[in-house]
């Protein structure tokens, strides 16, 4: 299993049709609204690094409406 984060800025007043775009995606577990320098924060749970890759690349960061994102993948101990 693969966990990490997604942060993402977005249109004005896009937040919730992104959150509910984000939970038509399977390895998404939760996202959140926040306030601050990221409007949204994304926690994905993948089968493995490359499935997190591709659900980042090809699902999340091509959703309209999100204007940057920023990656952190958990590093297991």
């Amino acid at each position: 299993m693969h966990k990490g984060f997604v942060l993402l800025n977005c249109d004005l007043g896009a937040e919730e049709y992104i959150i509910e775009e984000l939970k038509q995606i399977p390895q998404v577990a939760h996202a959140y609204v926040t306030f601050g320098a990221y409007d949204v924060i994304v926690e994905i749970d993948a089968a493995s690094q490359e499935t997190f890759d591709e659900t980042v690349a090809l699902k999340i960061r091509r959703l309209t409406r999100i204007v940057s994102t920023m990656t952190l993948n958990v590093v297991n101990s």
